[in-house]
């Protein structure tokens, strides 16, 4: 077993660590509007998940503007302020490198909906209920 990845490819207890200490620190710094930006002004940005690459040197963070609105003018506002926010991540998490940051938006709200919906639905439901005994 690597100290990178254990098996099945899963990330390690550090690239875990260090991916939740980015989230809260890119959270705080949305919450206090530390940006500058006009976009960024008017959305409250919820940050649900960062992911680490192995060598600690990329940093993909979720996005999700509040209600799911206006998601890509939000990322090209995080894009824009990209070097400002790596700078303060790095700054706050006391990172020996600071990662390069890429911003993605969060689909995982809108997948779940997606399978509540359709284990909602009336076909699921009748293949569900209990088959009557005769």
């Amino acid at each position: 077993m690597s100290r990178i990845h254990q098996k099945g490819g899963e990330p390690s207890q550090r690239m875990l660590r260090v991916a939740e200490l980015i989230r809260h620190s890119m959270a705080d710094l949305l919450a206090r509007h530390e940006v500058t930006d006009p976009v960024l002004e008017t959305h409250v940005v919820t940050v649900p998940k960062v992911q680490m690459s192995p060598d600690l040197k990329l940093a993909t963070v979720f996005v999700m503007p509040l209600g799911g609105k206006d998601a890509e003018p939000v990322i090209e506002a995080l894009d824009r302020h990209k070097k400002f926010l790596r700078g303060e991540v790095c700054r706050k998490v006391n990172l020996k490198f600071a990662p390069e940051i890429r911003f993605k938006v969060d689909t995982a709200f809108d997948n779940s909906a997606k399978i509540d919906a359709l284990l909602n639905s009336d076909k699921v439901r009748q293949d569900l209920a209990p088959t009557p005994k005769a």
